[in-house]
């Protein structure tokens, strides 16, 4: 067991837990912060995606007690005082999801990508969410929203 004090979405956090405990697990389990999905427990499909200090991970991959010290984001974590993200709202706006699986990690794939890339091209955008996988939409909205977040971000 080990002690972790990590910040998730502005919360700080201290709490007793399994060496081996990850952090999709922990997210989803200890803190009911259920919108971080589980889609394959392998590093493929990235539905799991937040971010660690600011840049996009795979939480299915990342132990809990790796992260101490640490600042999480959740897709729970975007949106401010009831406001979505621009990123949120530009999925909404441009169809950029379907079922919704894959929708938290691919919302925080391109926000990790317009950090770092205020205006990618189609290509860098599809590039950069290689390992987010969508099975319903054809990444069409999706592109699309993230090209119409870079203009608002």
């Amino acid at each position: 067991m080990a002690v972790i004090n990590i910040t998730v979405n502005g919360i700080k956090i201290s709490k007793e837990i399994a060496d081996n405990t990850i952090l999709s697990d922990f997210l989803r389990d200890d803190l009911a912060l259920t919108g971080t999905h589980i889609g394959c427990d392998t590093s493929q499909c990235g539905a799991c995606v937040v971010h660690l200090n600011g840049n996009s991970i795979k939480s299915c991959t990342a132990l809990v007690a790796d992260c101490d010290r640490s600042e999480i984001t959740t897709i729970e974590g975007l949106a401010t005082n009831g406001k979505l993200h621009p990123m949120q709202e530009a999925f909404k706006k441009n169809h950029g999801l379907q079922c919704g699986f894959c929708t938290p990690g691919m919302v925080m794939s391109a926000v990790d990508l317009l950090k770092k890339n205020k205006n990618p091209s189609e290509q860098e955008i599809r590039d950069w969410l290689e390992g987010n996988i969508c099975r319903c939409t054809g990444y069409q909205g999706i592109v699309a929203a993230v090209k119409d977040a870079a203009s608002k971000m």
